[in-house]
């Protein structure tokens, strides 16, 4: 029998589309799409998610290893899950995306670009998501943990970016993103396309996307370095106690976006300039036509930098840090 990940990849639907376990019902629903329900009672409800970029292979190889043991009946399951491949065709090209970014498409946003194959993926996927929510218990807590890989190269190799939200977020949810030793979380202020604030707004998950390392090719990922987030994930799906934190990650905030208009757009940092590098004030960080921005805070970090994004996106965020000293005048 091929993996969820090899069935996937195949691009074909596999012979059995069900079964059963001494633990769990699986149910293949889709190209990339797998439900597991636990056969004992739970209170809580997941939908993991990763490959929404088809060249972050890390994160899909960690939720293909997650999966084995509990396919296999090895291991008991302890949450309701919903697993998500997001964008199979971009996989198997090993490209970002086909046509269009699908991380910029939730929340019907899919409707601007409704011919391209991303915008069909992204009303699937929120459909199927709407079905999974609706068929869990009112009272199941519900988690999305989305899990990517950065362009570049980071000062925090594992960091987590948490949608705009206005609700208090659950302390459990905050616990376990320290368990699962994250460096940094960024909090977003304004709503956006991501799978994440989708799950957020529109079905009350506490959720986040998982940055984890650089995107790489499948079989050139040291997956080593996020022990620590598959110990934590292994937990989770498992109902064992989660590892205790060595530390709390560093907590930013979004202070501006940098947005590319057009063919005149210019972003004035070096192709090997890290996620969370620091620029001091007035700091000229790109600039198109009229448009100039500048560092406005004391020190404010770069966070995704891509001058080559399609016109209309973000071509990176500028972050403030909770709680920092302020550099001496």
């Amino acid at each position: 029998m091929r993996s969820f990940l090899q069935q996937t990849l195949a691009g074909t639907p596999p012979a059995v589309t069900q079964g059963e376990t001494a633990y769990l019902r699986w149910q293949w629903q889709a190209e990339g799409i797998l439900s597991l329900t636990p056969l004992t009672h739970c209170d809580r409800a997941l939908v993991l998610s990763a490959g929404i970029h088809g060249n972050e292979t890390a994160p899909v190889e960690i939720v293909e290893q997650l999966l084995a043991p509990l396919l296999s009946g090895e291991k008991p399951l302890a949450v309701r899950l919903l697993v998500i491949l997001g964008n199979p065709a971009a996989l198997r090209s090993g490209r970002r995306y086909q046509q269009y970014d699908l991380n910029r498409l939730f929340g019907g946003r899919w409707q601007r670009v409704s011919e391209t194959s991303e915008a069909q993926r992204a009303l699937q996927l929120e459909q199927v998501m709407e079905r999974f929510w609706r068929s869990c218990h009112r009272q199941t807590s519900r988690w999305h943990l989305d899990l990517h890989t950065a362009i570049r190269g980071s000062y925090y190799p594992r960091f987590a970016v948490m949608p705009a939200n206005a609700r208090p977020w659950p302390d459990t949810f905050m616990q376990w993103l320290a368990a699962a030793e994250l460096e940094a979380l960024v909090f977003h202020r304004a709503p956006g396309g991501t799978f994440t604030h989708y799950s957020c707004e529109h079905h009350h998950a506490a959720s986040s996307t998982l940055e984890l390392g650089k995107a790489l090719p499948f079989g050139e990922n040291d997956l080593t370095q996020f022990r620590a987030v598959q110990r934590a994930l292994a937990a989770l799906l498992e109902g064992e106690t989660w590892p205790q934190p060595h530390t709390q990650p560093r907590r930013y905030h979004v202070s501006q976006q940098i947005t590319r208009q057009g063919e005149g757009f210019t972003l004035h940092m070096s192709a090997d300039t890290l996620n969370f590098t620091a620029f001091p004030q007035g700091t000229l960080l790109a600039e198109e036509g009229d448009t100039r921005y500048y560092v406005q805070q004391a020190r404010e970090y770069v966070l995704f930098p891509n001058p080559q994004v399609a016109p209309g996106l973000r071509a990176g965020l500028m972050l403030t840090e909770e709680n920092a000293q302020m550099p001496a005048q």
